[in-house]
């Protein structure tokens, strides 16, 4: 039987922990940024792959998230737990600029002539194309979400953030967070048709990440 006091003491002593980076965080000690970096990357990168849909994109998501955090270090809270709900929320406001200025470039890019493109019929490309279907049908979904119903579904499934969490990130009510992520998968089963829509953790290959989420929509 696990002993109380020692599971209390080693609780005290992440938090002690916590609360230490947070302080060298906001003053700017690039070996703990360093250390916010390898701890939360992976997790950032895998909400913007489901957000873009597309690998170079998240890449790109995922360094100006944490840009944004180091201009915005110093409004880091020095009380606390994780730091992941905060850069959650600057990785969805990322997410949501970097998609105005692609559908700017798209749009741009539609008025020129088209280029006729040469088939490639490898293998290789083929998975691809097959992941890529699903992953578009998914994303087809949850175009139809209001935005704060995508911003839930995207912290509360695809990051695993508890409603607290994803409250605190997003800055609205635990109800609120119970209600949208409520209403979001009844609006994806009647979108889907099916039971999955979208998917958990990537695990670090391109068809894991293209995978239909069954857990979304549950």
């Amino acid at each position: 039987m696990r002993d109380p006091g020692n599971f209390l003491g080693l609780a005290g002593q992440h938090m002690d922990m916590e609360q230490s980076l947070r302080a060298r965080i906001r003053d700017g000690d690039p070996d703990a940024f360093g250390m916010l970096f390898d701890e939360h990357s992976t997790a950032v990168c895998n909400l913007a792959f489901r957000l873009t849909g597309d690998w170079p994109s998240a890449e790109e998501v995922t360094s100006l998230t944490f840009l944004e955090a180091w201009r915005l270090r110093t409004g880091v809270e020095l009380t606390g737990e994780s730091l992941r709900p905060w850069l959650m929320g600057i990785a969805l406001n990322v997410c949501r600029n970097t998609s105005r200025a692609a559908r700017r470039y798209q749009a741009a890019m539609a008025r020129l002539p088209q280029v006729p493109v040469v088939p490639d019929f490898a293998d290789e490309l083929a998975e691809r194309i097959d992941d890529a279907a699903h992953l578009a049908k998914v994303q087809l979904a949850l175009r139809k979400l209001r935005p704060g119903e995508r911003d839930v579904v995207a912290l509360c499934v695809w990051s695993g953030l508890d409603y607290a969490a994803a409250a605190q990130a997003l800055g609205i009510p635990i109800g609120t967070v119970r209600s949208r992520l409520s209403r979001a998968r009844s609006k994806l089963r009647k979108s889907v048709g099916e039971p999955g829509a979208a998917s958990g953790q990537v695990e670090g290959s391109h068809e894991n990440a293209a995978r239909q989420v069954q857990g979304t929509i549950r």
